[in-house]
């Protein structure tokens, strides 16, 4: 066979698939192919990179409010009087409800009544004007106080009224308070009612109800003389409820009726 009929035998044989050259002995290539075996590394040169920082634990939100009640219970309990119990409450820093207020509002009213009414937190009158109770609310308490012979502005005991809130810093949106700020703030609200000394509480609404009594249901305890704050305690319907459910004027006013009883010694 000459060089070109090698050739041409060999290009048929590509295109028929005869592609590879045969060996001398049969190849099962089905058979698995052993691993070859595997080769030491080469040894490594000492890291040289500089440890990476641990990043901390992120802070216990538990802890931190504990930590807020524990510093709220010092400067309260520092406090000998009402003057420094106010700038105490204006120095904590804890309650981030400070941040976007624009008064602290400590309190209205005769320190020495008899009579101490605590409300939730201040509005947006109450934030601008630093005075619990000044707003549509604070008109009608003054009306339903009127009612029965107080009056915040009054001298002497007998008829006039001490007014504070369980916040001294307005909510954003006026929302309602939640538990860690009732919390860190019930130290301060504690030592005021010590330090005032009324002859009577009354707690306008669930949120002082919450902070004071532990439970709130405002519609099932009003109108109920309960003992807390080691004094006579009177829940009763917040003003501002009382404007958009006038209908529980009543129960208002029989309540009001109630506190003018105790007032007068009467059962």
């Amino acid at each position: 066979m000459d060089w070109h009929a090698a050739r041409a035998a060999l290009e048929w044989q590509i295109e028929a698939g005869a592609d590879e050259a045969m060996l001398d002995a049969p190849l099962n290539r089905y058979d698995l192919a052993q691993p070859a075996p595997a080769a030491s590394p080469a040894p490594s040169a000492p890291d040289q990179r500089p440890p990476v920082p641990m990043r901390p634990a992120a802070p216990d939100p538990g802890e931190q409010l504990a930590a807020a009640v524990a510093e709220a219970r010092r400067l309260a309990g520092s406090a000998t009087d009402l003057p420094s119990l106010a700038a105490a409450m204006g120095a904590y820093g804890h309650c981030e409800l400070k941040l976007g207020a624009r008064n602290t509002v400590f309190s209205d009213g005769d320190p020495a009544a008899r009579v101490m009414i605590i409300g939730e937190a201040p509005g947006r009158e109450e934030d601008i004007r630093g005075k619990p109770f000044v707003g549509a609310a604070g008109q009608l308490l003054d009306r339903m106080l009127d009612a029965i012979g107080l009056d915040r502005s009054a001298g002497g005991a007998d008829r006039a009224v001490y007014i504070t809130n369980v916040l001294p810093w307005r909510p954003p949106g006026n929302r309602t308070p939640d538990a860690s700020e009732i919390a860190m703030m019930l130290p301060f609200l504690e030592r005021h009612v010590e330090l005032a000394a009324p002859d009577l509480v009354v707690l306008m609404g669930n949120t002082p109800c919450q902070a004071v009594l532990g439970r709130a249901g405002i519609t099932r305890i009003r109108g109920t003389w309960i003992e807390a704050l080691s004094r006579p305690v009177l829940p009763m319907f917040h003003p501002a409820y009382l404007l958009r459910q006038p209908l529980a004027k009543r129960e208002a006013w029989a309540d009001l009726l109630s506190l003018r009883a105790r007032l007068d010694g009467a059962d």
